[in-house]
C-alpha cells in the first residue's frame, strides 16, 4: 500500500508508470543477483494496478489502516 498526494492534473497511470519505473531500476541497481530470481518474464513489475479513494477519510485513519497491513515475509 502506498499513501500518496499528487497533483490533480497528473494522469494516475503515468504517475503508476513512473513509480514503478523508479523503484524498478533502483531495486535492480540495489540487489540485481537476489531480484533476478524472481522476475517475470524479465518485468519487476506487472502491468496491472489498483487505486482507490478514501471518500474524503481522516488521513490519520487512512495511514493507520495502511500501516496495520500485513508485509510480506
Amino acid at each position: 500500500h502506498l499513501l500518496v498526494h499528487y497533483p490533480p492534473k497528473v494522469q494516475l497511470s503515468k504517475l503508476v508508470n513512473s513509480l514503478k519505473g523508479v523503484s524498478a531500476r533502483l531495486l535492480r541497481k540495489e540487489y540485481e543477483s537476489h531480484v533476478r530470481r524472481y522476475l517475470w518474464s524479465g518485468h519487476f513489475w506487472s502491468g496491472s494496478y489498483f487505486a482507490g479513494s478514501c471518500g474524503g477519510a481522516p488521513l490519520t485513519v487512512v495511514r493507520q489502516y495502511i500501516e496495520n497491513q500485513k508485509r510480506p515475509l
